[in-house]
């Protein structure tokens, strides 16, 4: 049987499919189409819904600059919310820090967490056996809408804003977690491709100008992510959280028990939020414009429609009877 090649749909104008050596796990689950496949370069694969959410390979990028950059800038951070994220990377890394004492994952799927700990393990490791951590399958839109819990931290560790996380990346969202903040607390969310998709990255920048005294988008290099330099973004109200020189984060770092990390250090923290010319243009404008009074978050632009089939001569066709015989093809 030869490989299946699984492409990427969230793009509108370019495409890039991964080959699949093996499929392990497909299902359309209530909320999403969540498949998880090996491949040789990337090691397993979960995509949600199109889009790939990560692999072996390099997950711990995106795992260590969204709980690291938010935790080491705090003093002592005690009680930390994941909203999604039910792979359970993230949660592996807050529970690194010694002085977090409760850390709540909130995730919609069940299947993603499930399959996490089926498929691969060592991502999710013993976060969610660690008596500190809680999970809470609902609505992150509903939780944070009800929730009386506060938090020194929350990590939006959500999708892209399609389907179900597009209401993760909405002002009304990100207002119930402002609500949820302790005093001088931090949000971070996730702002995709910066240099494909500005318009992301502005979008909750100027929200979070609007509801924050301070917005600092920061970047990483995600090689999974297709397309160049991969964006987050972090709120707060206290504008000295970010003033940490190296030595500091390297003291709590040593403090708190957290080492053998692949990707952050005190040096990557600080450089992190240092962006490029066009891309600080972009923060500075949306900044400004929050503060303004304009509040437009990101609305994702309506999915391309599928091609139709190609019908013709070179096209076999299948009677009702044959095709109704026939094995059903996996969902792409």
């Amino acid at each position: 049987m030869s490989d299946r090649w699984i492409e990427e749909t969230f793009h509108a104008d370019w495409r890039v499919s991964l080959r699949a050596s093996k499929v392990l796990h497909e299902v359309k689950t209530e909320h999403q189409h969540l498949v998880i496949f090996d491949n040789p370069t990337w090691g397993k694969v979960l995509m949600l819904d199109g889009v790939t959410q990560l692999t072996t390979k390099d997950e711990h990028v995106y795992h260590e600059m969204m709980a690291h950059v938010p935790l080491m800038a705090l003093d002592k951070p005690r009680n930390v919310l994941v909203v999604g994220g039910g792979d359970g990377g993230v949660m592996r890394e807050v529970l690194k820090h010694s002085c977090v004492e409760r850390a709540v994952l909130v995730e919609i799927d069940r299947e993603v967490i499930d399959t996490a700990l089926e498929y691969y393990p060592e991502i999710p490791g013993g976060a969610f056996d660690d008596p500190r951590s809680q999970v809470i399958i609902t609505d992150g839109l509903k939780y944070m809408a009800e929730t009386d819990q506060r938090f020194d931290c929350i990590i939006v560790d959500s999708s892209e804003p399609i389907g179900p996380s597009a209401v993760l990346h909405t002002k009304e969202f990100f207002t119930d977690c402002r609500r949820a903040l302790l005093k001088g607390g931090i949000l971070v969310t996730q702002n995709g491709l910066a240099q494909l998709f500005p318009d992301h990255l502005a979008g909750t920048t100027r929200v979070f100008a609007s509801l924050f005294k301070r917005a600092a988008p920061y970047i990483c290099h995600q090689p999974c992510y297709f397309g160049g330099l991969f964006a987050l973004n972090l709120a707060t109200d206290d504008k000295m959280l970010l003033s940490n020189d190296a030595k500091t984060l390297a003291k709590r770092a040593r403090k708190r028990g957290v080492d053998g990390l692949k990707y952050w250090t005190p040096s990557v923290h600080i450089g992190s939020f240092a962006l490029p010319a066009w891309l600080e243009s972009v923060v500075e404008a949306a900044i400004e414009a929050g503060r303004a009074g304009d509040d437009r978050g990101y609305a994702a632009p309506p999915a391309p429609k599928p091609a139709k089939p190609k019908t013709g001569p070179a096209v076999a066709k299948t009677s009702a009877k044959a095709r109704k015989a026939a094995p059903a093809k996996a969902k792409k």
